[in-house]
């Protein structure tokens, strides 16, 4: 198990991130976790969370936010890590093993780095550190100015390591590597004085004089405009140093650094999900401002110093080994690889595939903006059996001629039969299919990670990853390079995703009766079809317009082709038969529901299971919690988790659907098995 602060806040166990509910029970495991095996007071709590005058019942409000904690901690195995949350009269004692925490470990990893004595030793230990990070801190706890306070401290001792693994790079006589790290951190923090000297001593010693003088002089307008102060001793030693090195040599620097082999875009990586340019007229990328950086290869890509886009692979930390494979393995394969044919690991193209025009296009939307300079990323999300694998493996196809260097795709299996796929084993077949020797290919999933990032980071590659089951079971596998994109598809909407690595949501809907009519006529036969059109509208509605329920109605009707669609809608009406003939061998809605269902924990099953007893499949908070026997709040957070997994649809503010082949998949379930098989 372990637990997050250095971005959204979050607690998982493998690849499983645990639901924590709303933003004020974030906020008081936060404020646990930022003072560990400490008891913090009540008063503490309630001040932190309530910015204005706290409420009466906030006593009651911030116990029921613990008890929730401690239920959700018992449901993901606390006890066997060694965590336990516990009452201490009007206190909470949060008791764990501080190296589950991300902060304590970047605090311990940057505690052990000597960038000046050692910084060979350095250098891995603060990328590690570094890559802790996924966004900014604290992420999805509440406003006030405790935790604006705490997480304004943790970015502070992000800003320090990387301007340590600046200097780290710059003893090592590494010097493009130090503008590449510090350049990203620069653009979002451009009055941090000593952030912008070490910047422009490393653009200085890779020969980039200009550059370096022009961020000295654009500091020091900004520090006049914004602060009216003028620039300090740290600043000034660095501009001093550099006319004097120039005056020396007459105006020719010298490079000492490696060789450039690759320019940035933009200015390395962009820190947590933000344009590497800051705004208001500030771009670094303007024909009179300081030029990218640029990028290096051979030791995979260089971190901004956020972690926003770096994956925390299976193994956490990896160390000098991680990285040192991650390294041999770029060396050995990336050669080999750019020889060989590039990769084309679609599937085939989706049968009978109709419509979707919209999603395609906003798909397209999404993949094709290069305005960010990043590598954009699509969530394909929606109900079990409602088409998103056809979806994104068609927009896949249509446009496979925009990434020459390679498709790859890879089955998650988030929502299947067995075990999610851990990350380690997909990198190692998109590793292979890339061209790296099998001896080559790092064991553990950071060190893959890293290697597939630095092998892919100059190419134009598309990524697609189905059917996922969470967010951290994507990160690791996602490019870094600008030319790349990636689209995922899952049941659940992947907020996380969204969060710390800024992707875009596209979501599919049901089919109308139009679109599913001629989905049918595309199965059957536009004859057939159109021998009963109101026939064929009803299937629709008994399908409840998902695309794998229409495609399981025509298969039954293509085995008895003397059925007029009026005789299957008419077996369809019996609801107690309907599951079962709404399937097709190894496919049917009912297993795709069943694996859904699967993935719920016990209290969110038995919400579902009450809300199947609703007659008509709309309801709210109350009614909710009225069919399960829940108080209101836990009921909330429940109907949020089934939302998330679009097991219901909330049409507007408090106002829930739930869909009939859902209602009876639930029903079915508590009484006896519904049918097997595998669904989209």
């Amino acid at each position: 198990m372990e637990f997050s602060l250095l971005g959204p806040i979050a607690v998982t166990t493998g690849s499983t991130e645990l639901s924590l509910g709303p933003a004020k029970r974030r906020s008081v495991l936060a404020l646990l976790l930022l003072q560990p095996n400490t008891t913090v007071p009540l008063e503490q709590l309630i001040d932190s969370l309530w910015e204005d005058e706290p409420p009466e019942h906030a006593r009651t409000v911030v116990q029921g936010h613990v008890s929730r904690l401690r239920a959700t901690l018992a449901e993901g195995g606390a006890e066997a890590y060694g965590i336990e949350l516990t009452t201490h009269g009007s206190a909470y004692l949060l008791r764990l093993p501080e190296e589950l925490i991300d902060a304590h470990r970047f605090g311990e990893l940057v505690a052990l780095a000597r960038p000046e004595a050692a910084p060979a030793d350095a250098v891995p230990l603060l990328r590690e550190a570094l890559g802790l990070w996924r966004g900014p801190a604290l992420t999805g706890t509440v406003t006030s100015p405790p935790f604006a306070a705490a997480a304004h401290a943790l970015e502070e001792r992000r800003l320090t390591a990387v301007e340590a693994l600046g200097r780290a790079h710059g003893t090592l006589g590494e010097h493009e590597q130090a503008a590449a790290i510090l350049y990203s951190a620069a653009v979002n923090h451009p009055l941090r004085e000593g952030l912008i000297a070490g910047l422009m001593r490393a653009l200085f010693r890779t020969g980039r004089q200009s550059d370096a003088l022009e961020w000295f002089h654009r500091t020091r307008r900004l520090l006049n405009e914004e602060l009216g102060v003028d620039p300090g001793e740290r600043l000034r030693g660095a501009y001093e140093e550099i006319l004097r090195a120039e005056a020396a040599d007459g105006g020719r620097a010298k490079p000492t650094g490696g060789a450039r082999t690759g320019a940035a875009s933009g200015g390395a990586a962009a820190g947590h999900g933000r344009s590497a340019a800051p705004e208001g007229g500030r771009s670094a990328a303007a024909g009179h401002g300081p030029r990218p950086v640029a990028a290096t290869t051979g030791q995979g890509p260089v971190p901004d110093g956020t972690g926003a886009a770096d994956a925390r692979g299976g193994d956490a930390p990896g160390g000098d080994r991680a990285r040192a494979g991650a390294a041999d393995g770029a060396r050995a394969g990336s050669g080999s690889a750019r020889a060989g044919a590039a990769p084309r690991l679609l599937p085939r193209p989706p049968a009978r595939f109709l419509g979707r025009d919209e999603e395609l296009a906003a798909l397209t939307a999404v993949l094709a903006d290069r305005t960010t300079g990043e590598s954009p990323l699509a969530v394909v999300a929606g109900p079990a059996g409602v088409g998103k694998t056809a979806c994104a493996v068609q927009w896949a196809h249509q446009h496979a001629g925009s990434f020459p260097d390679g498709q790859l795709f890879a089955d998650l299996r988030g929502f299947g039969e067995g075990d999610e796929a851990p990350p380690a084993e997909i990198l190692r077949d998109f590793l292979l299919a890339l061209g790296t020797p099998p001896e080559r290919v790092p064991g553990s999933a950071q060190a893959a990670s890293a290697l597939f990032r630095s092998l892919v980071a100059e190419r134009r590659l598309l990524v697609v990853l189905d059917n996922a089951r969470s967010s951290a079971q994507v990160r690791p596998l996602l490019p870094g390079g600008p030319h790349c994109a990636t689209v995922v598809t899952s049941r659940s909407r992947l907020d996380g995703l969204v969060a710390t690595d800024c992707a875009r949501p596209v979501g599919l809907q049901t089919l109308g009766h139009e679109e599913g009519a001629a989905l049918l006529g595309a199965m059957l036969g536009p004859e057939r079809v159109a021998e009963d059109p109101a026939a064929a509208r009803e299937l629709v509605d008994l399908c409840d317009g998902l695309p794998l329920a229409l495609r399981a109605a025509a298969a039954q009707l293509t085995a008895r082709p003397r059925w007029r669609l009026a005789r299957l809608a008419a077996a369809l009406r019996d609801e107690r038969r309907r599951l079962a003939l709404l399937s097709a061998e190894d496919t049917g809605i009912a297993a795709a529901l069943r694996m859904s269902v699967a993935r719920l924990s016990a209290d969110d099953a038995q919400l579902l299971s009450a809300l199947a007893t609703n007659a008509d499949g709309h309801l709210n908070t109350a009614l909710a919690a009225a069919l399960a026997g829940y108080d209101p709040e836990r009921t909330q957070d429940g109907l949020d988790r089934l939302a998330e997994m679009h097991l219901v649809d909330e049409e507007a503010t408090d106002v829930y659907t739930i869909s009939t082949l859902t209602q009876l998949f639930a029903r079915d379930e508590r009484g006896e098995g519904g049918d097997g098989g595998k669904g989209e």
